[in-house]
Formats: C-alpha cells, sequence, structure tokens
C-alpha cells in the first residue's frame, strides 16, 4: 500500500462520531475507532471460522458469521 493512500476519511469519521456524541473528540479518536472496528472483523471472523470447523462446514459461510455476531457484538459493546 503506498504511503500516501489513506485507510479511511479522517474527517468525516470525526464529523459522524462528533453529531452523534453532541461532544468534541480527541485528536486521535478516529484512528482509535478504526483500530477497533479492525479488531472487531478479526474476532468475528475467527469465531465464525470456528463455529464453522464445528459443525463439518469447509468454509466459512455467512451463516456461521451470522451465528456469531451477537456474542461478539456483547463483547464489543462499550
Amino acid at each position: 500500500m503506498a504511503a500516501s493512500q489513506k485507510l479511511y476519511p479522517r474527517s468525516t469519521i470525526k464529523r459522524i462520531v462528533k453529531a452523534h456524541s453532541k461532544r468534541n473528540v480527541s485528536k486521535n479518536v478516529d484512528i482509535l475507532i478504526f483500530l477497533d472496528y479492525a479488531l472487531f472483523l478479526q474476532t468475528l471472523i475467527r469465531e465464525a471460522s470456528i463455529h464453522a470447523k464445528q459443525n463439518g462446514d469447509k468454509g466459512l459461510s455467512a451463516r456461521s458469521v451470522k451465528k456469531v455476531t451477537e456474542n461478539s457484538l456483547r463483547k464489543f459493546k462499550g
């Protein structure tokens, strides 16, 4: 990935968070949000693959992801 290429629009995320929370946000809050999101997706995929293997599926399916989504969301509720 090139050094000038952005992973996400920082100003847009800050604006959305500020609008929903009606508070000022710190300088690097968007980075923390992105990292938390990436960690959530990693956990979701890991748990879905474990669930798929336990059910004898050969690969990851949407059904496996749906089964573990609620538990993963509970872990990241803040």
